[in-house]
């Protein structure tokens, strides 16, 4: 597991465990690229009004101050010289709303784009929820209208990105706000807004606790707060949902425009990922600029862990003017998976270290000729080391094996080569300018653990 240091909540992973990060990472990147999302990188800050300016994080979120003013003064400068204090971005999708209307004159419509980069939330440290932390972000942005078959795309996307990770099974959980919104509007509760914020607890605190906020909160009565319930109870792996929320008798039309809308998104994603997603209506997402489509993601097995990919669609995050930006996106935190990985052992790397060769020094001298072998084992992409001193064999090799490089390199005095593999003891005549290493030791792999 990552060491915490000094610092809860700010993971920094050894070598090992970085290498395991880097191949979670390098597996999205590579699979959004495939299905043609541009990456992108927004700044590490936003000014706090627009950080805030939807939904209630604001005990979440980092304000910055400076330790100087510009006189040189010992004094927070932030909120002091400038009204508009920056503090650090609590997610991705905020700032990437700022961005595309900074840049819609410069964007091709609809717009694709994956970001892989830190966020900061002042929230209280526990496994699975860090102060700094990765996430991996894909979203599709349109200027004016955004066609719905991307909210069926982006679940598939997901589907495929998380299904080439060395993780458990895991469940895609798809909701649709209008057919929640709409439902809820049907039985005769005009806050929807606020029985979505209640329905969003039902994990956390249970059903009877969530009736009694129904109806302490949002003057439900007892017949309002079972149907709502009622509603949030109804999973299924296939589009027998739709059945299951006619049956209990509400009549609205938002309600059937989301329940047409969630069985596209459940029939294609059957089709795609089946035993990886399903219809669940209890799913709402906190946050209020979320519009449609809303998507929860849980390894099984492992659900206190929380959701490890979350998003859904927004209408109305963005807008220029008289021009609205809508989206559909989803977010896998990368470094809440990247932890329980290696807490559970799911993946490890077979080295610690990138490099394949340590070319050794017979004398001191020899540290030029080392150099030019090393040369020519990179210029073929096999990562090499020079041993630094002309110690004896037994202590260079004993180097390599601490530093877990499998091939020791050795040049005789009349200029033969020979390299050796210190796990199995063999050693064989070799070329600076043909050999290679067997693929699986041309760089570490990451290896599947239980």
């Amino acid at each position: 597991m990552a060491r915490n240091a000094s610092l809860s909540g700010f993971p920094e992973w050894l070598p090992q465990e970085r290498l395991v990060e880097q191949h979670v990472v390098d597996t999205l990147r590579r699979i959004f690229e495939l299905h043609g999302f541009g990456s992108v990188e927004t700044r590490a800050v936003e000014t706090v009004g627009q950080l805030l300016r939807k939904g209630e994080i604001d005990k979440e979120v980092y304000a910055l101050s400076r330790l100087q003013d510009d006189d040189g003064n010992a004094a927070a400068a932030a909120g002091k010289e400038d009204p508009h204090q920056l503090a650090l971005h609590f997610d991705l999708t905020v700032p990437f709303a700022r961005y595309v209307v900074e840049n819609a004159g410069y964007l091709a419509f609809p717009f694709r784009r994956y970001q892989i980069q830190k966020v900061w939330r002042g929230e209280r440290p526990q496994e699975g929820r860090a102060r700094e932390f990765t996430q991996a972000d894909i979203d599709v942005v349109a200027d004016g209208e955004l066609p719905f078959r991307y909210d069926v795309e982006l679940a598939l996307v997901i589907a495929e990105a998380l299904s080439a990770l060395p993780i458990p099974a895991f469940k895609l959980r798809i909701n649709n706000r209008k057919l929640a919104e709409g439902f809820y509007r049907g039985i005769g509760l005009s806050d929807t807004a606020g029985v979505l914020r209640s329905i969003d607890k039902l994990e956390k605190i249970g059903a009877a606790a969530v009736a009694q906020l129904l109806k302490s909160e949002l003057g439900a009565t007892d017949d309002q707060a079972a149907k709502a319930l009622a509603l949030a109870s109804i999973r299924t792996e296939d589009t027998s949902f739709v059945a299951a929320v006619r049956a209990l008798g509400v009549s609205d039309e938002l309600m059937e425009e989301g329940l047409n809308e969630l069985e596209q998104v459940i029939a294609a994603a059957v089709q795609r990922a089946p035993g990886s997603v399903v219809a669940d209506l209890s799913i709402a997402r906190g946050l209020d600029y979320y519009t449609g489509t809303v998507y929860e993601t849980v390894l099984v097995g492992h659900e206190s862990l929380g959701s490890i990919c979350s998003g859904g669609r927004y209408d109305a995050l963005a807008s220029k003017g008289n021009r609205k930006f809508p989206g559909v996106g989803l977010s896998i935190g990368v470094t809440r998976l990247v932890s329980r990985i290696l807490s559970q052992e799911f993946a490890s790397a077979s080295r610690s270290v990138p490099t394949a060769v340590l070319v050794t020094l017979a004398d001191d001298d020899s540290w030029s000729a080392a150099q030019e072998v090393a040369a020519a084992l990179r210029a073929r992409g096999i990562s090499t080391e020079v041993a630094a001193k002309a110690e004896k064999f037994g202590k260079q090799i004993k180097y390599a094996d601490r530093r877990g490089i499998p091939y020791v390199w050795f040049t005789d005095a009349d200029g033969a080569h020979q390299v050796k593999d210190i796990r199995s003891g063999e050693q064989v005549p070799a070329d600076p300018a043909a050999w290679m290493p067997p693929a699986v030791d041309l760089k570490p792999a990451i290896i599947a653990g239980r």
